[in-house]
Parts: structure tokens; C-alpha cells; sequence
């Protein structure tokens, strides 16, 4: 019970210690500390907005990429590979999934942003989609996005593949004996079963991109407004604390960061427990 225990007690220790040191801002700024995008700390002027905006978007654009490309790799890799394909590709996915977020970064901020600059930016510009405007510059919203996909896709597929890979032979041959094609027995017998591991592959992706902050710093531009386009540079909750934190000179603004802390944990747990309310949901019409 008392290990159990821990884990919330943790979870606890850490709201209190962050809202205890992010009350001068609380008290100082009140709700409109969400709604405000200034940041100015020569006026003392601090507002979570424009993070808050960063972070959702990004991590929006992150798992709108990754989770269809990955589940479709983890089905592919489990049900119809070759034994040794699936073996090649998937000691390379967990070895993608064990390079350093810096590394990403890295690569992202020198090889990456130049192809969006001149190729990939310029060619969604043509196209006249309000969200692709604005000079190219590489870095922006769209950049970060890509390379929070390219980071959390491994570790996505690696879970999902195996949670996939623990659905009962016995359904599947039974499907497949009563006449199911492959896909009908990956629709209705594979998916279902492993749904559950499935959702939590993906909220252990969502936990990864959302609080990403070193290679997400390096490509997002870290500018605090918020901007229609795309291509536009952003900041993230984590891309400021990163940039801001060792620099704070004045009890506000490290309150102000603090309390940017407890917000993205607090955006965590909502993630979290929306995440259980649904997968509970689901399940009621399967029993």
C-alpha cells in the first residue's frame, strides 16, 4: 500500500512545491495570466498564452503525423512482414526510439529547416491554405511539429507493435477459419483486442511531445505571440523554460516560469484523465 501510495503522494508533492513557488504570479495576475500573450520583463508583464497555444498546436501537428504512420507500421511489421523484415526493421525503430531529443534537435535545426525553407515551405505557400503563409523561414509551428513526429513515431510504433503482437493467435485463426480476410481479422479481432495498449502507446506519445523541450527549442523560432500561419515562429511551455529560466533576474519572472511549469503539468494530468474517462467509455459497449 505504501509503494502504491507513493506515486500519488509524489504526484502531490510536485503540485504543491510548483504552486507554492508560482503563487507571487498567481496572485499577480490571476486567470488572465492564460489569456495574455505579453512578455515583456523589462514591464513586468508576463502572460501564458502564446506557450500554451505553441504547445498544443505542435503537439496536435506531432500526433496528426505519427500515430497513422506508426500504427499502420506496427500492424504491418505484426501480421504481415516477413519474420526477418520484421525483426531488421524493428531493431531499428528501437534504436530510432533511443536517440537523444538534442540530437533531433540538432539535425533538425542544420539539415531539416533549410529543406523547409527552400523546397517544402515555398511549395505549401503556392497552394493559398491560410495555415501555409508567410515568408519561409525553416523554423516555425510546422518545422517543430515534423520533427516532434519524426521523434515520438518510433517510440509510437515500438509500443503499438508490441501490444499488437499480444493478441491470442487462437482469435486470429479462428477469424481466418471462418472465412476473414487479413484486413477483417486486423479490423475486428486485432484492433479491437489491443485498443486499450493502443490509447496508452498514444498518450505515452502525447506525454513525450507535450513536455518536449531541447529539440523543440531549436527549430520553433521561440517567439511569444501567437500566428495563424504555420510557418510563423512560436514558443512552447517547455521551449520557454528552456530559454528563460537560467536568465531569470526578478522573483516575478521566475514565478511566471514556475507557474508556466505547473500549467503544462496540469495540461498533463487533463491529458491523462481524459484519456481513461474515454477508454472507460469504449469499453462499455464492448462488455
Amino acid at each position: 500500500w505504501i509503494c502504491a501510495a507513493a506515486a500519488l503522494l509524489l504526484a502531490a508533492a510536485i503540485f504543491w512545491n510548483l504552486a507554492r513557488h508560482a503563487w507571487p504570479a498567481i496572485a499577480k495576475f490571476g486567470f488572465g495570466f492564460l489569456t495574455s500573450t505579453r512578455w515583456n520583463p523589462v514591464k513586468g508583464e508576463y502572460g501564458a498564452a502564446s506557450s500554451i497555444y505553441g504547445t498544443l498546436v505542435s503537439t496536435f501537428i506531432a500526433l496528426l503525423l505519427a500515430l497513422p504512420v506508426s500504427l499502420a507500421s506496427a500492424l504491418y511489421l505484426n501480421q504481415y512482414a516477413r519474420p526477418w523484415v520484421a525483426r531488421v526493421v524493428g531493431t531499428g525503430i528501437e534504436l530510432l526510439a533511443a536517440v537523444p531529443s538534442i540530437i533531433y534537435g540538432m539535425w533538425g535545426l542544420f539539415i531539416f529547416a533549410p529543406v523547409m525553407q527552400k523546397t517544402v515551405q515555398p511549395l505549401l505557400g503556392r497552394m493559398g491554405i491560410p495555415l501555409f503563409t508567410g515568408a519561409p523561414l525553416g523554423v516555425g509551428m510546422l518545422t517543430a511539429g515534423i520533427i516532434l513526429a519524426l521523434m515520438i513515431l518510433p517510440f509510437l510504433t515500438a509500443v503499438m507493435r508490441d501490444v499488437i503482437a499480444m493478441t491470442p493467435p487462437v482469435l486470429m485463426e479462428s477469424a481466418a477459419g471462418m472465412g476473414s480476410t487479413p484486413w477483417e481479422v486486423t479490423r475486428h479481432i486485432v484492433l479491437p483486442y489491443g485498443m486499450r495498449g493502443i490509447m496508452g502507446a498514444v498518450f505515452l506519445g502525447l506525454g513525450r511531445a507535450i513536455g518536449e523541450t531541447m529539440a523543440v527549442t531549436f527549430v520553433i523560432g521561440n517567439s511569444h505571440r501567437i500566428a495563424t500561419s504555420l510557418f510563423a515562429p512560436g514558443n512552447t511551455i517547455a521551449s520557454t523554460l528552456a530559454n528563460e529560466f537560467n536568465e531569470a533576474d526578478t522573483p516575478l519572472l521566475e514565478a511566471s516560469l514556475i507557474e508556466l511549469g505547473l500549467i503544462l503539468f496540469l495540461i498533463s494530468i487533463l491529458f491523462q484523465a481524459a484519456a481513461h474517462i474515454w477508454l472507460g467509455r469504449m469499453q462499455k459497449p464492448a462488455r
